[in-house]
């Protein structure tokens, strides 16, 4: 039995694709991440961009920043982009954020993703990038 095909776009492209695995015991809205990033992904004209969204926790965020970063200690978000569009966040120290700014979890769980998916896009810290940040999650 052959697997259902997807329909190619024009140009043979494929359709975009966001995956979203959750490794942690937190529950999360998927669909509102998906949207979320879907969103940002338009209004920075990367439509055809897939990306992978993971949740994780304190250890293994942890672990991926001392290998990447060569800072030993947990981080709410972690993007590695150059074709690979990865998105690592970790709930337990959005948590700890979304306590220190006075935000809901939901609303700092969204403020790092679309860090995230900016950093991922090659965007930098400065006043451009957090301008974006902030316009998209209006």
């Amino acid at each position: 039995m052959t697997e259902p095909r997807q329909a190619k776009l024009p140009g043979n492209c494929w359709p975009q694709m966001i995956e979203i695995r959750n490794l942690t015991r937190r529950p999360v809205n998927k669909l509102s991440l998906e949207r979320l990033a879907k969103k940002v992904l338009k209004r920075e004209n990367r439509t055809l961009e897939n990306l992978s969204i993971v949740l994780t926790g304190r250890k293994r965020i942890r672990l991926l920043n001392k290998n990447f970063r060569k800072k030993d200690s947990p981080t709410d978000v972690l993007a590695f982009g150059s074709g690979l569009n990865e998105i690592v966040l970790c709930p337990a120290v959005i948590g700890e954020n979304s306590k220190k700014s006075g935000l809901s979890f939901d609303e700092e769980l969204q403020r790092a993703l679309v860090h995230g998916i900016l950093h991922a896009l090659g965007h930098e810290h400065g006043a451009e990038m957090f301008l974006k940040q902030e316009s998209y999650l209006k």
